[in-house]
């Protein structure tokens, strides 16, 4: 190779880093300004102005230098390590689609590709717990089920059986047999989660996990690909809903939503009962579980 070739080649691969440095650096901004302070346990404190979490915030997290992730954000040529990575990825509650985003950015590999960060607290799960018998969940606004508890794991379906890059409610409810069963309204219920879905799309319209889902779905179901064309908008709401679950019968149930963050945000899903026989029946369903452990 020549000495202009190579010096030609050499700039195009600093042009290229330097594409994905700025790639690296917005995505890390877009993700430390979309998570609250009480998301990862911090105070917010009276004088905010910053959307999400500090740059110092994120870096007290990670256990990591405010400098070193402020070169970060600013796409400064430094080294990132894996471990360095892996920590930043906890800190700012990545999914799995996000936290491969994060790591090909960096050019580097991850050493737990299957790791996903979602921001599940040990108080959390004892929440979800301590609901019992009444099914909780912990979801996003992408329907994706985060964490559950064992009467929420039976109630339309066997979710332990489910791998967990499937346990998405519109996912299930489309593709799903055992799923789809369990629901009187089926047709209804995907028509109301596919508005749900795009109202709370417009703030993630150019985010990759959100495409995904989308593509997903609609080369999954000639369905769901007629009901998104209608282009419905509904945003969250609570309401009764009636379930067949296998083992005890129908269930009236009012869901209610208990936001941890921005409404926008993860929230804690949970089932109570609309009359007396859902409350009997639901106890004997955990009953039921508790048996089989």
């Amino acid at each position: 190779m020549t000495t202009m070739a190579q010096e030609s080649a050499t700039a195009a691969t600093a042009a290229t880093d330097g594409i994905r440095r700025d790639e690296l650096a917005a995505f890390l901004r877009s993700r430390r300004e979309r998570i609250t302070p009480e998301q990862v346990g911090l105070p917010r404190g009276r004088r905010r102005r910053t959307p999400g979490l500090r740059r110092e915030e994120v870096a007290q997290l990670a256990a990591v230098g405010v400098t070193w992730y402020t070169w970060l954000e600013q796409a400064r040529d430094i080294h990132v390590s894996t471990q360095v990575l892996d920590a930043i990825a906890r800190a700012l509650l990545l999914d799995r689609s996000e936290r491969q985003h994060l790591f090909a950015l960096s050019g580097a590999v991850d050493p737990n590709p299957g790791s996903q960060c979602t921001g599940v607290t040990p108080a959390l799960r004892l929440m979800l717990e301590q609901l019992e018998p009444f099914p909780a969940c912990l979801q996003n606004s992408r329907f994706d089920i985060l964490a559950y508890n064992r009467t929420y794991g039976r109630l339309l379906c066997d979710l332990e059986a489910v791998p967990p890059e499937d346990r998405n409610c519109l996912w299930l409810s489309l593709t799903h047999a055992d799923w789809r069963a369990s629901m009187v309204e089926p047709e209804e219920t995907i028509r109301v989660m596919a508005a749900k879905l795009r109202a709370a799309m417009a703030e993630h319209l150019a985010e990759p996990t959100w495409k995904a889902l989308l593509k997903r779905c609609q080369d999954a179901s000639p369905e769901f690909r007629e009901v998104w064309a209608r282009h419905e908008v509904l945003r969250p709401g609570d309401k009764v809903k009636v379930f067949r679950q296998a083992q005890v019968g129908t269930l009236r149930v009012t869901g209610t939503n208990l936001w941890t963050g921005p409404r926008s945000g993860p929230k804690l899903h949970v089932y109570t009962p609309a009359d007396d026989e859902t409350h009997e029946r639901l106890e004997r369903l955990h009953t039921l579980v508790l048996a089989e452990v």
